[in-house]
Formats: structure tokens, C-alpha cells, sequence
């Protein structure tokens, strides 16, 4: 590789808002904010909405769509066609 073209690697903690859980990883991505690993040593913190604990591909967990409250929002907002027309 050619030296000094390439982003700096180096170790973040990734933390899923969703379930709480997090992991160590290596990566390109910064932070501001940072966290103390059980290693003892701190690192940056980067905060995802969703990752492979929280995803319903990998944990087997359905969202339920609230498709009756769905289509009262849209009778409520655009009212009933009449029936005829």
C-alpha cells in the first residue's frame, strides 16, 4: 500500500441505541464522544441506530404495522370518498 493515501484504521466501539449492546471493531470512523472498554483503555464511541442485536433479520423479532391506525390517519386526514362517484 502506498503510505500516507490511506484513512487511519483503528479500533471504535460501536453502540446500538436500540438494545444497549456494544462491540469492539476496527474501522475508519471518528467520534467525539468516547467510552472506557473492559480492556481498560478508552476509545472512540460511535452510536448506531440499528445494528445485528437490534435487526429483525438476525434476532427473529416481527414489527407489527399498526395498519388500522394507518388508514384512520389517512380517513382522518383526507376524509371518505362517497361512495358513487
Amino acid at each position: 500500500m502506498k503510505p500516507g493515501i490511506h484513512p487511519d484504521y483503528h479500533p471504535v466501539v460501536f453502540k446500538d441505541n436500540a438494545t444497549g449492546d456494544a462491540f469492539l471493531t476496527r474501522s475508519t470512523m471518528t467520534s467525539e464522544k468516547s467510552v472506557e472498554w473492559t480492556d481498560g483503555n478508552t476509545y472512540p464511541l460511535v452510536l448506531v441506530d440499528i445494528s445485528s442485536a437490534s435487526h429483525p433479520f438476525w434476532t427473529g423479532a416481527r414489527r407489527i404495522m399498526d395498519t388500522a391506525g394507518q388508514v384512520e390517519k389517512f380517513h382522518r386526514r383526507y376524509g371518505q370518498r362517497k361512495a358513487g362517484k
